[in-house]
């Protein structure tokens, strides 16, 4: 850098100049800078320059990454340059050392290939005016943010400072510091088109203040994350010292203690290949954190997941099948098909150890004993017994876990329940399957998939451990009070199991067996102070409970042992016995009538039909009255869709069966046909009321009632024919609650007889039926055409 204004300000600039773009760099006045020139245009530029008299317009171009320029991507304003040296380089580029003399603005262009050539307008530098205070205090400020800018970076120099201290004129400082503060090429060049030298040296110290703020913070970031590296090293070679200093006195500290205890821990664990090598990764990771800090502590909770999980760690499986089955009779009672299923399986396991769990789901209604049966069979099969409530669980994470970068984050409920049971193959228990949420937080039945697919449960992968674990050893199995709610892709996999509610029998012999004993032992109470008889407790279960299991019975039986028991503590010896006669003052009023005087008889219109709802088999009256009207169809009682349309499909086929009924086809267009299902308040829906609707109808028409103590199920069709429906032991328990000995059904249901007791077949006459034209017959009898239409009149009520 230096002062050549001496020598070149007699030199006669030409008007017309060979151009060379440059990048990344824009030249002031008084500067000499070596360039490298590598494109073929700017080389030969520079040729034609030293051919003719070594003069150079340098332009700088907006856009440094363009290997080929065009007009629009330079700027107007340059500098005349000289050439003085020029070196050929090994790889073909040229090493030129130019000195910059005046400033010039380009007019137009000559010549742009194969090199610019270009007409320019030399831009004369103001006279230097006189110095002011105000320009003294601007020239002083300038160099002392020069002065503590190079300070900061570190690239202050002596010489520089002294010939930045001994210019006097402002123009020329400001070009001389614009060219060294490594500026923007925008900002550097719009310091080279302002042309007046005040204006010109303020706005190179509006620059320097702002390089000056950016380049103190800068210097703070990088002297704090110097102090910090200082302090981390330092802090780790004392560490390093004083454990050699407790070795050396044999006086480990309790981090590495732990460290050690972790090492010989994951060293006896057994575990696969993969897991283990990840177990050391993080162990290695640990072992080089400070003990205090944070993700110290995540991997420290990873690894003790590692050594909780049991990877290889199974409960010995009881292959007597004669004792597994004592153990299964011990618990419940009947479940028969249950039951072998459950032997079946410890017989395959006897035969073949690799055998995969079995994935079984449990439905029926509440209080028939799914979830006491998972724990007898965990009982039978000497496994350990883990259960899991699905119901009202919407979080995907409950089921694959959190990702280990949320704080609290933990395995998914399958890997817990695992963990707290300590092997890989117990009886996993999930209540409630039917009653899974989903929300934006995920769909956890989706989850689900991969834990109850044998295919692929081996390799299931929860997002906290991040690696396969294998549940193929585990036998899972669910719950549900209907299967209709589970998922499609869900219920497939799984092996669904029914279990209907139990019969009157079934009931005592539980009671008697199971229930009773219990409550007598949970309230204090001795076996000898009470007696309950067979007839007291059918009473109690008839009319007191009205349930498909067994749970209502159970708390029963505990009231009455309850009050028992106050009178045992306050002095009674007893025995007390529990009579029909006395039964009301233990239990009070009956909560239940009995249904044994349903009459149907003398009232056309009015049919009992069977329904099976979440808590069993139930009853559903139907009434139908005709009145006079237009021929609408009223129904009530909130219906279904599915109920509702039993009924347009009843009223069809009575339409078609005109003549039977002895009316004409315009008979229905100036009547109004109600259809009522008391109990309003209940929703009811299903397809098992279409034959009973259909009968009320026939019923209500003709004239004539249904014939006394039959009870029907099924869907109709339209022209007649009986359709198949589900539930039917449910429904013939109800049937038999209410004292119904004939029941209606469809023909293709008689193959679900066999699942229905002996002894409820003794009692219960079933008759299977193809065609609704069956069904009148049964109900009302041989119906011949009736030469008068009747009379649109209401069922008869009962007196």
């Amino acid at each position: 850098m230096g002062d050549f204004g001496e020598q070149t300000q007699d030199l006669e600039i030409p008007e017309s100049l060979p151009m060379m773009a440059v990048r990344d760099v824009v030249v002031f006045n008084y500067m000499i800078i070596p360039l490298f020139v590598g494109r073929p245009g700017s080389i030969d530029a520079v040729n034609e320059g030293l051919n003719s008299n070594k003069l150079l317009m340098l332009v700088t171009q907006k856009d440094p990454t363009k290997d080929d320029p065009e007009e629009k991507d330079l700027y107007e304003v340059g500098m005349v340059s000289m050439i003085m040296r020029t070196l050929k380089l090994p790889d073909g580029r040229l090493k030129v050392l130019v000195q910059a003399l005046s400033k010039a603005r380009v007019r137009s262009y000559q010549q742009r290939k194969p090199f610019y050539r270009v007409e320019i307008d030399l831009i004369d530098e103001p006279e230097t005016p006189e110095i002011t205070v105000e320009t003294e205090a601007l020239m002083r400020t300038v160099r002392e943010q020069t002065e503590k800018i190079m300070s900061l970076r570190g690239i202050l120099s002596s010489d520089l400072m002294m010939i930045i201290n001994n210019i006097e004129e402002p123009g020329r400082l400001a070009d001389l510091v614009g060219s060294n503060l490594r500026l923007k090429i925008s900002e550097s060049q719009k310091i080279l088109e302002t042309i007046d030298p005040i204006e010109r040296l303020r706005l190179v110290a509006d620059l320097l203040h702002k390089e000056l703020e950016v380049s103190t913070v800068q210097a703070k970031i990088q002297s704090d994350a110097k102090e910090e590296m200082s302090r981390s090293q330092r802090e780790y070679f004392l560490r390093e010292q004083i454990q050699a200093l407790k070795r050396e006195l044999g006086d480990e500290d309790s981090y590495s203690q732990e460290i050690e205890e972790l090492s010989k821990q994951l060293r006896k664990k057994k575990m696969p290949k993969y897991a283990k090598k990840e177990a050391r990764k993080q162990l290695r990771r640990l072992e080089m954190m400070h003990p205090d800090a944070s993700e110290a502590t995540i991997v420290r909770t990873y690894l003790d997941w590692f050594l909780d999980l049991p990877w290889k760690e199974s409960s010995k499986d009881v292959l007597d099948l004669k004792v597994a089955a004592e153990v299964l009779d011990e618990d419940h009672y009947g479940l028969d098909r249950i039951k072998e299923r459950i032997l079946e399986y410890l017989a395959v396991r006897k035969l073949n150890a690799d055998t995969k769990g079995p994935i079984i789901c449990f439905v029926g209604p509440p209080g028939v004993g799914k979830t006491s049966l998972g724990q007898a069979i965990a009982k039978a099969m000497g496994r350990k017994f883990y259960r899991l409530s699905l119901g009202g669980m919407r979080d995907e994470a409950e089921i694959r876990g959190h990702r280990r970068t949320y704080i609290g984050a933990l395995p998914g409920r399958i890997l817990q329940g695992l963990k707290s049971v300590g092997t890989n193959n117990p009886v996993f228990m999930m209540d409630e399957i039917d009653k899974i949420g989903d929300d934006y937080r995920g769909d956890p039945s989706s989850a689900l998939l991969e834990v109850l697919d044998p295919e692929q449960n081996n390799t299931f992968s929860d997002h906290y451990m991040n690696l396969p674990f294998d549940l193929s050893k585990v036998m899972f199995i669910t719950t549900a009070n209907r299967s209709d709610t589970i998922p499609g892709p869900l219920l497939d996999r799984m092996e669904v199991i029914q279990l209907s509610g139990y019969t009157l029998e079934e009931k005592m012999v539980i009671a008697n067996k199971y229930l009773l004993p219990r409550q007598i032992k949970e309230n204090g109470i001795k076996p000898t102070q009470i007696k309950i008889d067979n007839p007291t407790l059918e009473i109690i279960i008839s009319r007191y409970t009205h349930e498909a299991g067994v749970r209502n019975l159970e708390r029963a039986l505990g009231k009455v042992c309850r009050k028992i028991a106050r009178k045992v503590a306050e002095g009674g010896k007893g025995p007390y016995v529990i009579s029909e006669n006395t039964v009301e003052k233990y239990l009070g009023p009956p909560k239940f009538l009995p249904e044994k005087d349903l009459d149907t008889s003398g009232q056309p219109g009015l049919v009992i039909g069977l329904a099976w709802t979440e808590v069993g088999g139930e009853l559903l009256h139907i009434e139908t009255s005709v009145l006079p009207g237009k021929g609408k169809l009223l129904l009530t009682g909130q219906l279904g869709e599915v109920m509702k349309e039993s009924a347009q499909a009843a009223l069809s086929y009575c339409r078609s069966r005109n003549k039977e009924l002895g009316v004409e086809p315009e008979y229905f267009d100036s009547v109004d046909i109600h259809i009522h299902v008391p109990a309003g308040a209940i929703p009811k829906d299903g397809p098992s009321a279409g034959i009973t609707m259909t009968t009320a109808l026939f019923s209500a028409i003709s004239g004539k009632a249904v014939k006394r103590g039959i009870a029907m199920t099924g869907e109709v069709t339209l022209r007649g024919r009986v359709l198949p429906i589900g539930g039917l032991k449910d429904k013939a328990l109800a049937a038999l609650r209410a004292g119904i000995g004939k029941i209606i059904i469809p023909e293709e249901n008689q193959k679900d007889l066999v699942e229905i007791p002996e002894e409820l077949r003794k009692k219960i006459t079933f008759h299977p039926v193809k065609h609704m034209d069956e069904v009148i017959e049964l109900t009302l009898g041989k119906i011949s055409g009736r030469k008068t239409p009747p009379k649109a009149t209401a069922a008869k009520e009962d007196k």
